[in-house]
Formats: structure tokens, C-alpha cells, sequence
């Protein structure tokens, strides 16, 4: 088991394939499972496209229709107007990811990648644990 720390910037996607991938690569099993945990319930994991940075404003831009930051409609409202969303965010999302892993890499498409999604305003640290099971 790995643990990896991701800064975001606030609320948005940010791509953590590389790293991921890198950290794969280097635990010398040829095929295998992936898992991928972030201990968070206000932001998410997600698998998606990662060609047009388009596709990132897009969801970013639907889920700030979808879910407002309008304490008036949330009873939790202590950690501010940006929490509750969060929470809804993540509930409408995942915060477990399983991969395949083939020949020691990860059996993603052409154009997915993983990304952390976060759903508060301000920057965070995150914590996401990786996991990887399979053959040599």
C-alpha cells in the first residue's frame, strides 16, 4: 500500500495519472488490479478524458449548476458555503477507482486519465492510497 499527497488548487480537476503511472511501473508486477482510495468525503477520483482541457471546464461548469453554493438550501453550513456542495458533489461522484493493470502498466484508454476532483474552494492537501495486486 502507497500513499500519495495531492495539492489542489480549489475546487477542479486535477490530473494525477502521471504519477500514478510512474508508481506502478515501478512495483514490477506484469498484471494485476489497481486500487485507488481518497480518504476525503469533499472531493473525488475520476476517470476521463484528458485530450481537451475542455472536458475539465465542462464538468467543472455542470457541477456549479448542479449543486449551488447557496447556504440557504444546506442545514451544514458551519465549515462554510462551500462544504455542503462539496459533500453532494462526492455523494454524486466516487472516491474509489479500480484500474487493470497489463504487461506493469495501467490498461487505461487513448484519451482517459485520473484525476482528483476537488469540490471545496480553497486549496487542500489530499490523501490517496493505491493499492496493487496482481502477478509478476
Amino acid at each position: 500500500m502507497h500513499q500519495m499527497t495531492v495539492q489542489t488548487p480549489g475546487r477542479g480537476l486535477t490530473e494525477i495519472t502521471g504519477y500514478i503511472a510512474d508508481w506502478v511501473g515501478e512495483q514490477g508486477l506484469c498484471d494485476g488490479l489497481l486500487t485507488l482510495f481518497l480518504r476525503h468525503t469533499s472531493a473525488s477520483l475520476l476517470i476521463q478524458e484528458n485530450a481537451d482541457p475542455d472536458v475539465m471546464r465542462d464538468l467543472d461548469a455542470f457541477f456549479s449548476q448542479l449543486v449551488a453554493d447557496d447556504m440557504s438550501l444546506y442545514r451544514h453550513t458551519a465549515e462554510g458555503p462551500d462544504d455542503m456542495p462539496a459533500h453532494i458533489r462526492a455523494a454524486l461522484t466516487q472516491t474509489h477507482l479500480a484500474v487493470p493493470v497489463q504487461a506493469g502498466r495501467m490498461a487505461l484508454g487513448t484519451w482517459q486519465g485520473i484525476y482528483l476532483f476537488e469540490h471545496r474552494t480553497s486549496p487542500h492537501r489530499r490523501q490517496v492510497l493505491l493499492h496493487l495486486l496482481g502477478v509478476a
